[in-house]
């Protein structure tokens, strides 16, 4: 059983999800199957950590016919590391998505959604375990078909304009990804990603490899929305059901940043991206701008998850800022943030799922007065909004540090000085929530408000509680995501 564990990671949601589908009328038993599955999905991916863990490349060729003739699942420390994140957060949002989906998703709907759910896991799980670019392409379009749907199911009727804007921007995405694999293919005969790596020299110096090179990059620039290419983004994080919004703020970009670097590094080659192209030129003003904006947007938002939507446009700045210094401490820490933004992120969300349940909503002034009448959400939320600014202590505070020590390593002594003052943005929007919810009285006070259910708080305060424990303990990630840059940087998966 060991050897087919790869194959079980995709296996596994896509199996259960039509089932889930059928238990129409029976809600709660389509969610504790789905539960089931997301559980099985994550020890199958942390057997797989473990087994890479010390630099072992696992290869699965499928129907046993060997690469390149035919699909190869990898799996190597740096998409490890991915699954693991996958797999944790889809782990942990179920517990939560029970009494939040019950309120927010028609009971007609709820084994739709979740069945929609799991074929958006076992996408971006493909996205992350195959070796064939045009898997990547097909696993794209499975994750993102049932995301709009995971965000079309949302109560406000804007999540279906929200949705079909994801739509538009998401196929443009994968159309560009898919000439450009279409380009590779056309001059090297093959798409496993490990036979492209070897025959691509040969051809490099042409311009339709610069060309597929462009297309591909830009469009997972779309999909993890690397600035200006977000607008998709803050509209679907805002109208999604609470449980959506944690799991695609979570996974879904970390996915396609990790698509990003394999290309990069392992297809194209460093010298080819960095040194011939010069990727980093555009990747560093990009990255800049990234963060600063969509920081500036944040501060003005009345909107909560609007808010934190714009944050994760600046957070993934952060990651494409560390790519582009260009280094090996720089890739570590991008590849760091993966899990550490994850945790994080999902936190606050989760927090806000938990408001969203009590108060209907999350606007500033639906929030005046919740520190004290929801003590515990509103504590996890500054925890986790302390992770998120960098403090001391806190998994994004190791993240910023090891930024900082890439931009000093570098000789970037601006771009040093520019991440301690976005930090600052961040705490400026942070302590707008926090300011209303401790130190203003609601306008109209509702005695019969009380905290989430603990369905909603335990996996809230797990997750927030993670931030502390990988800020203090962080020399395990650390240590692995230093193992993880050099699986990229050392060659094919």
């Amino acid at each position: 059983m060991l050897e087919h564990l790869p194959a079980l990671q995709v296996a596994i949601a896509l199996t259960v999800a039509p089932v889930v589908m059928m238990l129409g009328r029976a809600p709660r038993l389509s969610w504790a199957l789905t539960t089931l599955a997301c559980w099985a999905t994550l020890a199958v991916a942390l057997l797989l950590f473990v087994r890479v863990a010390d630099g072992t490349v696992i290869s699965y060729e499928m129907g046993g016919w060997e690469p390149p003739w035919g699909i190869e699942y990898s799996i190597d420390a740096a998409n490890a590391w991915v699954l693991v994140i996958i797999g944790l957060i889809s782990a942990i949002v179920m517990p939560f998505a029970r009494k939040s989906v019950e309120q927010e998703i028609r009971t007609s709907r709820i084994a739709l959604f979740y069945s929609a759910f799991l074929l958006a896991n076992a996408g971006l799980i493909g996205i992350t375990i195959t070796s064939d670019a045009f898997n990547i392409f097909v696993f794209f379009e499975i994750s993102a078909l049932a995301s709009y749907a995971l965000i079309a199911m949302g109560n406000d009727r804007r999540a279906i304009l929200s949705s079909y804007q994801y739509l538009i921007m998401g196929t443009v995405g994968t159309t560009f990804l898919l000439i450009g694999i279409g380009f590779l293919y056309i001059m090297t005969g093959t798409l496993n990603l490990g036979d492209l790596a070897s025959r691509l020299p040969e051809v490099s110096d042409t311009r339709t490899i610069r060309a597929a090179f462009g297309f591909i990059a830009v469009g997972i620039s779309l999909k993890l929305a690397l600035f200006p290419l977000h607008l998709w983004l803050p509209n679907a994080y805002t109208y999604a059901p609470s449980m959506v919004t944690v799991f695609l703020s979570a996974t879904a970009t970390k996915v396609a940043i990790y698509v990003l670097l394999r290309f990069v590094y392992t297809v194209f080659g460093f010298e080819f991206s960095f040194v011939d192209l010069a990727m980093a030129w555009l990747l560093m003003p990009l990255a800049v701008l990234g963060i600063l904006v969509p920081s500036l947007v944040a501060v003005f938002q009345t909107n909560v998850k609007r808010l934190l939507a714009y944050s994760s446009v600046a957070q993934v700045g952060y990651m494409i800022l560390g790519i582009s210094f260009a280094s090996a401490l720089g890739l570590m820490a991008s590849i760091l943030h993966l899990f550490n933004h994850a945790i994080t992120k999902a936190a606050l969300f989760m927090a806000l799922g938990c408001l969203v349940y009590r108060l209907g909503g999350v606007s500033l002034s639906q929030l005046a007065g919740a520190g004290q009448r929801m003590p515990w959400t509103m504590g996890a939320f500054v925890v986790a909004g302390l992770s998120l600014i960098g403090v001391p202590l806190t998994a994004g505070f190791v993240t910023k540090w090891h930024l900082l020590l890439a931009a000093l390593e570098a000789g970037f002594w601006p771009i040093a000085a520019f991440l301690l003052g976005t930090s600052l943005l961040a705490a400026l929007y942070v302590w707008k929530v926090v300011e209303v919810a401790y130190f203003r009285e609601p306008e109209q006070p509702d005695a019969s408000i009380r905290e989430a259910p603990l369905g909603l708080l335990l996996p809230t305060l797990l997750l927030t509680a993670s931030t502390i424990v990988f800020g203090v303990f962080g020399s395990f990630t650390v240590a692995y995501a230093r193992t993880a840059a050099a699986a990229l940087i050392g060659g094919a998966p």
